[in-house]
């Protein structure tokens, strides 16, 4: 080895750690993600499945904290506080990009307030009543709600979810101005009123909803996919039903305190989307009803900024108060 050779090797030695000196490590501990509904819902299990394949790709324990309530917002402010060096991240829905349509008093702006890391994927929804009810058809749901105003209420998992617009959007076509809706903290406790009969209709995420549907706990109607789901071929879509505006679906997200370095944010983008497509190759996704998606840091902001727009209008149009 001549002297220069030595003498490029130790430069490109001192640059290295230098550079790594500079950085540090990352991640140097346990992640945090902090789910804002209560367990067992559609967005617990996918953050699970992501965590765990996260955890095992990083050698780091990815610890998921359950926090719900206020529409997702007490989770929410948990990481919005949180020390800004990407260890504490949030996995919510789209519940969480319109906390400031829903909320009187939001505590938070989703979009000014937060660094969006990645986008995870989408759901279709389903339709389930309770299991003792007559109808089997759409069609035969918003008879009887018609008929019986007062006997017939829905179930809202959060203000602001995908669950709640997809309500309004089958209110509104199916002429039910009078349709009764009831806040809950999370997608199980809504649906095991559900099942017990105490509130008759819930529209939510696939993912959430099939266990109980496929063991005749709850009676499935329709999906608002354009196409049926795999997952439960045999559920109609709305389209089929004679209500081809009827098609929507809830997405999944990651997020990460507003001011984490960029370089943290994008480390952990390509963290997820690894993940993601690791889960698709597996079929684990497909199992419970996501479609994954992989995309950048920037696509996902606009993406929400979009998505934000499209639901202000949606919420407006039905008569939508915050609450």
């Amino acid at each position: 080895m001549n002297r220069f050779t030595r003498r490029a090797l130790t430069m490109a030695f001192f640059a290295l750690a230098g550079g790594v000196q500079a950085q540090g490590k990352f991640p140097d501990g346990p992640i945090r993600m902090v789910v804002p509904f209560a367990p067992g819902g559609g967005v617990d299990s996918a953050a699970r499945l992501v965590a765990r394949q996260l955890g095992t790709n990083l050698n780091v324990s990815v610890l998921v904290e359950n926090r719900p309530g206020a529409n997702g917002s007490v989770g929410g402010k948990v990481v919005q506080t949180a020390a800004p060096d990407g260890q504490t991240i949030l996995f919510s829905a789209s519940t969480h990009a319109l906390v400031r349509q829903v909320m009187a008093a939001p505590p938070y702006d989703p979009v000014a307030d937060f660094a969006p890391v990645a986008r995870v994927g989408a759901a279709t929804l389903m339709m389930v009543i309770s299991p003792n009810l007559a109808p089997n058809k759409l069609s035969e749901v918003i008879a009887a709600a018609k008929q019986s105003p007062d006997k017939w209420t829905a179930a809202l998992p959060a203000l602001g979810a995908a669950s709640h617009l997809g309500t309004l959007m089958f209110a509104k076509q199916g002429g039910l101005t009078e349709l009764t809706t009831a806040v809950y903290k999370g997608t199980a406790p809504a649906l095991t009123d559900v099942a017990g009969g105490h509130v008759q209709i819930q529209i939510d995420a696939i993912i959430a909803l099939q266990a109980m549907a496929k063991s005749g706990k709850v009676k499935p109607i329709m999906v608002t996919s354009a196409k049926r789901s795999p997952v439960m071929p045999q559920v109609p879509t709305a389209v089929e039903s004679g209500y081809p505006r009827l098609v929507a679906d809830s997405w999944y997200g990651i997020w990460a305190p507003k001011a984490t370095p960029p370089e943290r944010v994008q480390f952990l983008n390509k963290a997820v989307n690894e993940a993601v497509s690791q889960l698709t190759k597996a079929g684990a996704f497909e199992a419970i009803g996501v479609d994954p998606v992989t995309e950048g840091v920037e696509d996902f902001r606009k993406y929400m900024v979009g998505y934000i727009a499209e639901s202000a209008e949606l919420l407006k149009g039905a008569g939508f108060k915050p609450e």
